[in-house]
């Protein structure tokens, strides 16, 4: 498919006409509300792309500035600079009723949102744009979708990296150039609605328990740390302080009741809260306030959990050749009572090979499309979900003819099959890659089958496993994850990170939602302790639809923001399922290996979580 590489023109959708405040922040670290800002640039550019306003600064983030060596802003440099209350008024007025744009936009919208908390507001825009998100649907021929790579692939020069104010220079020849390129495939634009928060608080550190979780508290026993202890109903002693004296003796507090709850506190046993039901059900022990209160006044020393040790990538001779990824097959699944839904056998054209090839299906019921999605990938290709430049071939399924894309496809020039081509035998001619298409840019990530694994490689740096659905889905899908222990269990409430809580506290698990169809959890593998044998993730339907109605779900893997992918499935064998494990990166000896799993399971993500030790409200 042959895109162009930048527009001089503004597109003409009128979908895409918005006032635009393109945002850059450099930062003292990676953590917003921990870390601060010490600089940022703004351009605000109308619904037609004309420039109308520009600010950048330098910002007195009063801590110390990070990083030097890779923003180049020491603490006698910011010494002078304005602090951030100073020019929040003015920032305010250039964000105020525009879609604010970033290139990984919720890293600067969360940074901003904290800033603005610091002086008592929020941040006065109610949508947001991902250039780095935008850029995913789009598939540019580009080795990566890194800032800079993307600067040469529009045509925009860069003169300073990790600059704010060459940096929003360069976003704006990238929005341009991204907006060129989604009017040209039809897309719609991946804007997220984000309204005015007032809820964002300055960063306070939540030391997780570090010991393990000894069990239940026995009749006359002492606590013993890293004991898990739940409270509900009504307390003599503020709940705060209860909490802040159990943390300071190393009990691991929870806001729910599990199987593995060592003991619960309240006050009146008889009462009908849900912590008190479930603590009936599994059998947990309960104490009273006085009890517990002379209990944690001599908590026994527990057993400290494992610390990851910092691995070293080992050496490579310069002439040993390359190791190809291990797959095998899939590992008995997690012990969480479900439905799973079996892959449909799949004849493949013997010697035929589709390899490096990207797929789009249109049309057909869902069972015909998964089973021609699954077809393509046992030729080699990889199954896309929506219409972007690196499709390659368009397969057409009864009523696929109807489908919007098609008007699309045809003016793309794509090659267009039906369901016969996928089974056509080998000594068929296969045809040749369209000239400046995707056939010139193969797919090089690994296409993994549905339970299929591989080795992840060390990079140094976290791990994203994102999931992406069809743009034009009406039900809203959550994407979740769970650290579990080897007995497949959370070891505290914050080892499950989800909509309302999309961060581990140590900062090794997070959640980010980047378009209305796109989520990806990120983990710092290296950082993670070694209790935690593997990170699960999962996806959800809230309501009552189906994953029928969703369709099929891309999932990718990816080290670094923007970096190409190293492993990619679409997942797609879930019908009348409301949840499905989309993948787990689990620990193999030292390293750590990606398994594609896509298992549904046809209960709600309250009982997926209580399955893996959370309880949460539905």
């Amino acid at each position: 498919m042959v895109l162009r590489s930048s527009s001089p023109k503004w597109p003409a959708v009128p979908d895409y006409f918005h006032d635009w405040a393109l945002v850059d922040v450099e930062t003292s670290g990676l953590r917003p509300g921990r870390d601060r800002v010490l600089s940022l640039a703004v351009l605000t550019l109308d619904a037609h792309g004309n420039r109308t306003g520009e600010f950048s600064t330098l910002l007195n983030p009063g801590c110390d500035p990070g990083p030097v060596h890779i923003h180049g802003l020491t603490s006698a440099r910011l010494a002078d600079a304005p602090t951030f209350e100073e020019i929040a008024p003015q920032v305010g007025a250039l964000l105020s009723g525009r879609v604010l744009v970033a290139h990984n936009a919720q890293f600067d919208y969360d940074f901003l949102a904290h800033e603005f908390a610091r002086v008592r507001s929020w941040v006065p825009v109610s949508r947001r744009l991902c250039t780095l998100a935008l850029n995913r649907l789009v598939g540019p021929a580009t080795p990566d979708l890194r800032l800079g790579t993307l600067a040469v692939h529009y045509g925009v020069p860069q003169e300073k990296a990790h600059d704010a104010r060459d940096d929003v220079r360069v976003l704006s020849g990238i929005l341009r150039g991204s907006l060129g390129a989604a009017e040209q495939l039809g897309l719609s634009l991946p804007l997220l609605e984000c309204p005015p928060r007032q809820d964002y608080r300055p960063y306070i550190p939540k030391t997780p328990c570090p010991y393990r979780n000894p069990g239940r508290l026995e009749p006359g026993a002492e606590l013993v740390q890293g004991m898990k202890v739940a409270i509900t109903g009504e307390t003599r002693v503020s709940r705060e302080e209860l909490v802040a004296r159990s943390v300071a003796a190393g009990l691991n507090m929870m806001t729910s009741v599990s199987g593995r709850t060592s003991v619960v506190v309240t006050n009146d046993p008889g009462a009908a809260s849900g912590k008190l039901l479930r603590a009936a059900t599994e059998g947990v022990p309960l104490v009273d306030e006085p009890t517990y209160v002379r209990l944690l006044g001599s908590v026994r020393p527990g057993l400290a959990k494992g610390v990851v040790r910092p691995r070293r990538a080992a050496p490579v001779p310069a002439d040993a050749p390359a190791s190809p990824p291990v797959r095998s097959a899939p590992a008995p699944a997690a012990s969480v009572p479900a439905q799973q839904t079996a892959a449909p056998a799949v004849p493949a054209a013997a010697g035929r090979s589709l390899a490096g090839r990207r797929v789009l299906v249109l049309g057909g019921t869902h069972p015909q499309a998964a089973e021609a999605r699954a077809r393509a990938v046992a030729l080699g290709a990889s199954a896309a979900v929506n219409l972007s430049a690196s499709v390659s071939d368009v397969v057409v399924l009864p009523g696929g003819e109807a489908d919007r894309r098609m008007g699309r496809v045809a003016a793309l020039d794509l090659r267009v099959h039906d369901a016969a081509w996928l089974l056509a035998p080998a000594t068929a001619e296969t045809p040749a890659p369209a000239p400046g298409g995707a056939g010139d840019r193969p797919d090089v990530a690994e296409v993994l089958v549905r339970g299929a694994v591989t080795d992840l490689p060390f990079t140094g740096t976290a791990w994203t496993v994102a999931a992406t659905w069809r743009q034009q889905t009406a039900c809203d899908v959550d994407v979740v994850a769970f650290a579990v222990d080897a007995r497949e269990q959370v070891p505290g409430d914050e080892d499950f990170v989800f909509y309302g809580a999309p961060e581990h506290p140590d900062g090794t698990l997070h959640l980010a939602t980047d378009g209305p169809t796109e989520q990806a959890v990120t983990a710092d593998l290296e950082r993670l302790p070694l209790e935690i044998q593997r990170v699960v993730v999962a996806a959800a339907i809230d309501g009552a639809a189906a994953f029928a109605d969703v369709g099929a779900i891309e999932v990718t893997a990816t080290s670094g923001v923007g970096a190409a992918p190293v492993a990619r499935a679409t997942l797609d064998a879930a019908t009348t399922e409301r949840t499905m494990i989309l993948a787990e990166l689990y620990r193999r000896g030292e390293g750590w290996r990606l398994r594609a799993v896509g298992q549904g399971y046809d209960h709600g993500l309250a009982d997926l979580a209580r399955g893996y030790g959370v309880d949460i409200a539905e």
